[in-house]
């Protein structure tokens, strides 16, 4: 694969309960101790992170794809027929994000982390 599921994001509308559920189900051990509580899963090995985030548009899974620079992979998106629904954005201390609909409305995530 070129560029790999680097993040997931699970979207609900009471993050307290999103974070209790998925702890209960899967064992995942979640740290929303951060000023937007926004629930951090830690990857396991071979695996992924994401994150449980409290949102208004919820219900909504997004992945988020690891591409090598982010503004030229959304201006290709947008190229193919996708539309813009957030960034891109710089989120402090980690990586830069956009999210696209593509064509039929399936919204993705793109990012790369910030060297220096």
């Amino acid at each position: 694969m070129a560029q790999p599921v680097s993040w997931f994001e699970i979207h609900s509308k009471n993050g307290q309960k999103a974070r209790a559920f998925y702890t209960e189900l899967f064992g995942w051990e979640i740290d929303a101790s951060n000023p937007m509580n926004y629930g951090m899963v830690q990857g396991a090995e071979g695996g992924i992170g994401g994150g449980i985030a409290e949102s208004p548009v919820a219900p909504m899974v997004t992945v988020y794809i690891n591409v090598p620079n982010v503004d030229e992979a959304l201006k290709k998106a947008l190229s193919l027929g996708a539309k813009t629904v957030m960034g891109p954005d710089d989120v402090p201390g980690g990586p830069r994000i956009a999210q696209f609909a593509d064509p039929d409305g399936n919204v993705i995530g793109i990012m790369t982390m910030q060297m220096g």
